[in-house]
């Protein structure tokens, strides 16, 4: 069994950190403390749903690789009832075991070694999006202006005609923006779950909706950056 965690400061989030590895759990409840979390440690898939059904916390950090089990059945048992952001832990290389949990639920994936400012960034834009908002019918993003309601789409103030294809793609990234969508979630959305596995034709209309939308002169994508191999994720 893990450390118990320290008693919690009022208003601090709790972040269920998933690892079995001592020093990476140590150095993350320094990194949410200072962060202004509360992080209630976890070294098993067992002992992670077991924490989180006596008190749920308000996100979950899960490691990929776990004693008795993976960070995938975690996320899928955690997002049973639960919408709380999760993040998972991956080492390079399992890009599969990535998608895998992205699909399960999870709302984003670091790579060890990751950063500290890196992590925290990630977990803090995870929480502003499951915070309860009003319906947005617009977004301005560095020169790029997106009217979801009126289907108008302005870059520094002119405007871009898209075709409904591309206007839905860039509707769902936007809509889940700073969030990794990937290939098969966006797939499903835009054109439905039995293209999941065509993804010739979204590589093919991200690019010209990117031909679209991208400042031109631009040494690479400043809205939609590519994961390799996963998917697509709007900046915000």
């Amino acid at each position: 069994m893990s450390t118990p965690a320290e008693p919690a400061a009022a208003g601090r989030p709790r972040v269920l950190v998933v690892d079995d590895e001592t020093q990476i759990v140590r150095a993350l409840k320094v990194v949410m403390r200072e962060a202004g979390f509360e992080a209630v440690p976890a070294e098993t898939a067992s002992e992670a749903l077991d924490l989180a059904a006596v008190r749920p916390p308000d996100a979950a950090i899960v490691d990929l690789v776990l004693p008795d089990g993976d960070g995938v059945e975690v996320t899928r048992r955690l997002r049973e009832w639960s919408a709380m952001p999760i993040l998972v832990l991956s080492a390079v290389g399992e890009e599969d075991q990535k998608v895998r949990a992205l699909e399960a639920g999870a709302d984003d994936y670091i790579t060890k070694p990751f950063g500290a400012r890196e992590l925290i960034a990630r977990l803090q834009a995870a929480l502003r999006r499951a915070a309860p908002a009003e319906e947005e019918p617009s977004i301005a993003v560095e020169g790029l202006e997106v009217d979801l309601a009126g289907r108008v789409v302005l870059r520094d103030g002119d405007p871009i005609h898209l075709t409904p294809i591309e206007f839905e793609l860039l509707r769902v990234l936007v809509r889940n923006r700073g969030r990794l969508m990937t290939h098969r979630k966006l797939i499903a959305e835009v054109w439905g779950p039995e293209y999941v596995n065509d993804i010739q034709p979204l590589r093919t209309h991200i690019a010209r909706l990117r031909a679209k939308i991208e400042p031109e002169g631009s040494a690479g994508p400043r809205y939609i950056m590519t994961d390799p191999g996963v998917g697509y994720r709007f900046t915000f």
